[in-house]
Formats: structure tokens, C-alpha cells, sequence
């Protein structure tokens, strides 16, 4: 199947396995870009990037030193899908997603995206989102929500919003950055079906 990007680039699913195109070079970015279920055997290349993302302490809550089978523990757990973005055979970003509350709130997806600091900048974050929003409608979620975005983490902010999320929520000064010291979090929300 094909779809068109919020961003105009041509993507291309089969499956679970998403393939973006890009004519235009010049804005960097990788093509074309595999997104498929995470496997086994890409558990080093999820680590690595997780690490780099969180050693920074500027987006995500996790301890900056987490220990290796911590984070796979939380990436990879048992009620989480995982996916990887590859480009060239290379892993260059992964997403999980799963159902944001258990039971009588399961209807509602999550979801965490990280890139390779590598590979920022070349539209590997929003063909995630793209995919992964195409994937939580199609294992029946009726909405997303982002429970943390940190307020400092600017590039999140515009894609989520680009992307038709809206803040619902503001946490007054949750989250302890590394270097701005207590910064707000929202709490982001997007429908994936009508209201009914």
C-alpha cells in the first residue's frame, strides 16, 4: 500500500514494513528508510541509541547511566511492540507502542520514539510517527496520548503538533532536566478514529 506523508514524501507499507522515498537529497535524509518489527538480533543496535538519547538527560526520564538490561527490559517488555527504523541495513531509530493504561483504558495507545544522534535531522523521527500512527489504527486504538513531553524538547513539540496533537495538560516543573534544572511536561493527545 501506498500513502502520502504528512510531509509529501511517498510511503510505501507492506505489512509491518514501511519504506519512505525521497526525491529531494538535499534535506539529508536517509532513503530509502525500512521500518519493521524489531527482532532479536537488533537488541545491541536499540541499546546503543537508547543510551545516546538518554545519557543526555534532556528528553526522556529514564536515569542517564540505566543499566543495559534495564532499558531493554523496558523498551522490549512483553506488552510493548517494538520497531526499528533501518536505512542501509543500519538501525537508526527505534519506536515502541502499546496501550497507554491496562484494562478499561487499553483503547488508548502510547508510544516513544528515539533516533540515532547520528541520523537527526534527515526525517527519520516523523516517518516513525507516520508509521506509527498507521499501525495503532490498525490494531484498533481510537486515540494517542503522550503522557511526558518534556517542554524544553522542541523538535518533539513541532512534529507532535505537525502531526495533529494537541496539549491537553501541563505538569508544572515534572521533569529535572540536566542542565535547565525543573521543566514543565505536557501531556499530548490525538484521536485515530471518530468519536463515537
Amino acid at each position: 500500500m501506498l500513502f502520502l506523508g504528512s510531509d509529501r514524501h511517498i510511503l510505501k507499507t507492506d505489512g509491518n514494513r514501511m519504506t519512505r522515498s525521497d526525491p529531494q537529497t538535499r534535506h539529508r535524509r536517509l532513503q530509502p528508510l525500512q521500518i519493521r518489527r524489531a527482532r532479536r538480533e537488533d537488541r545491541e543496535a536499540i541499546w546503543q541509541i537508547f543510551h545516546a538519547v538518554v545519557s543526555g538527560g534532556d528528553t526522556y526520564v529514564f536515569e542517564p547511566n540505566i543499566s543495559r538490561r534495564k532499558a531493554l527490559a523496558y523498551w522490549l517488555g512483553p506488552k510493548t511492540r517494538c520497531y526499528a527504523a533501518l536505512s542501509d541495513q543500519e538501525i537508526v531509530g527505534s519506536y515502541i507502542l502499546k496501550a497507554n493504561q491496562p484494562g478499561l483504558g487499553s483503547h488508548i495507545a502510547n508510544a516513544g520514539f528515539m533516533v540515532s544522534p547520528s541520523a537527526r535531522g534527515r526525517g527519520i523521527g516523523r516517518a516513525m510517527a507516520e508509521h506509527c500512527l498507521h499501525e495503532a489504527r490498525r490494531l484498533g486504538f481510537r486515540a494517542m496520548q503522550f503522557n511526558f513531553v518534556v517542554a524544553t524538547n522542541k523538535s518533539a513539540l513541532r512534529l507532535w503538533k505537525d502531526l495533529g496533537f494537541t496539549i491537553v495538560g501541563t505538569l508544572p516543573a515534572a521533569f529535572r532536566h540536566s542542565r535547565r534544572g525543573f521543566v514543565d511536561v505536557y501531556v499530548m493527545y490525538r484521536r485515530l478514529r471518530p468519536a463515537v
